[in-house]
């Protein structure tokens, strides 16, 4: 499909979304955000839905400004996917085996590890910047400089929630390594700590929602916000480097015969801020629960546990800011999901996925979620798929 204009107070709101299907706490909040005085365009994804402030599936261009709450509390969160030269038929009968070999090199849930991942050790990582990297944490806000040791040790962790690690065939039988996480709780924690800062700032005080508070440029909060907005994004895309070299040295030893070989990696954030130019205006982009769908840029766009994922290229288009969906976006709360469905749901809906089937994932089910192609069919017009994969381990925290 291509967009459709719903009306705004400043700018049009333009959806790659049937807006009747959009839930009306959603539908409100893009409403509040084409309120905000700095608000150049809104761009709303087809996995659209509700979130704090700024909806989840959002894609705000803003002049002069930048609103905390529009890029998502994980900052940096996203995915990372790369191709293998395995095959369906180079694995196992049983995959409980590797699901237990990946959970016992990369820590999920609240898990850390023992002591820092050395990055030199990892095939193929860029450790030139590493030590600049740890170097620039002297920089961030006061507020989490006593976090620096746990955020040295959840580096190249999983976390919990929608974050998953996946081994994936796709319709060729080819197998790809595919995972999602962000800037763990470092990243949650500056997120907060800014959004309090920019609520208590007196241009903000007439706002209709204060969690849609901003920073103005040429400020110092501005200033202090951005260094710790980019600190930590590029925090959250070390974190998927890490694991994703963890996830590969688990491939090399478990298929040894094979000699295993891998693509370059696809890499991109769905909540982060970009600066970039449409319409001869320098514009702070914010994407929250999308990804930059540029020409030619490659992205990922999973599904559920239990439905597959898409491999997607850009197609460059301005009037979504070069944006697509981050997925397939919940369709219910955590916790009406909870209370509809059992673990014996959960297990019917992941047949065939090796993965948890208990209770404390039940959040999860494939059910909750938005029919990935759908999703993918509504936005034909802002990206190609390149591929389709199918899940066959599904790893949460």
């Amino acid at each position: 499909m291509s967009y459709v204009e719903v009306p705004g107070a400043k700018v049009p709101i333009r959806m790659w979304a049937d807006p009747a299907t959009v839930e009306g706490g959603a539908m409100q909040q893009l409403q509040n955000v084409a309120t905000l005085p700095w608000i150049k365009g809104l761009a709303v994804m087809p996995d659209v839905h509700y979130g704090k402030g700024a909806t989840v599936g959002s894609v705000i261009a803003m002049h002069g400004a930048v609103c905390p709450a529009a890029v998502g509390v994980d900052i940096g969160c996203g995915m990372s996917a790369v191709k293998t030269s395995l095959t369906a038929n180079d694995l196992p009968g049983d995959l409980s085996r590797l699901r237990s070999k990946i959970e016992q090199a990369i820590p999920v849930g609240r898990g850390m590890h023992g002591s820092p991942v050395d990055p030199g050790r990892l095939h193929g990582f860029p450790t030139a910047k590493w030590d600049d990297f740890w170097g620039r944490f002297d920089g961030v806000a006061d507020a989490v400089k006593f976090r620096q040791e746990r955020a040295a040790k959840q580096m190249g962790t999983l976390g919990s929630g929608n974050h998953f690690i996946e081994f994936c065939i796709d319709s060729a039988g080819s197998v790809w390594l595919m995972l999602h996480s962000g800037s763990r709780n470092i990243g949650k924690e500056l997120a907060e700590y800014h959004i309090g800062q920019a609520r208590k700032l007196p241009h903000n005080q007439g706002l209709i929602d204060r969690d849609l508070a901003v920073f103005v440029s040429d400020t110092p909060q501005m200033a202090a916000y951005r260094n710790d907005l980019f600190w930590a994004q590029e925090y959250a895309k070390h974190n998927r480097a890490i694991m994703m070299g963890l996830f590969q040295d688990v491939v090399r030893r478990e298929f040894k015969k094979a000699r295993v070989t891998f693509d370059p990696v696809i890499s991109c954030h769905h909540n982060y801020v970009s600066e970039e130019r449409y319409e001869g205006l320098d514009l702070l982009v914010t994407r929250k629960g999308a990804i930059r769908a540029g020409s030619g840029d490659f992205g990922i766009i999973p599904g559920s546990m239990g439905t597959g994922s898409y491999i997607v290229k850009g197609l460059g288009n301005e009037k979504s800011f070069n944006s697509a969906s981050h997925g397939a976006g919940r369709r219910m709360s955590r916790s009406a999901a909870k209370r509809r469905f059992s673990a014996q749901d959960l297990a019917e809906q992941t047949r065939g996925v090796e993965c948890r089937k208990d209770s404390g994932v039940v959040d999860e089910i494939p059910a909750a979620y938005k029919p990935i192609e759908q999703v993918i069919d509504q936005q034909r017009d802002l990206v190609e798929v390149v591929a389709k994969l199918k899940q066959v381990i599904c790893v949460k925290g």
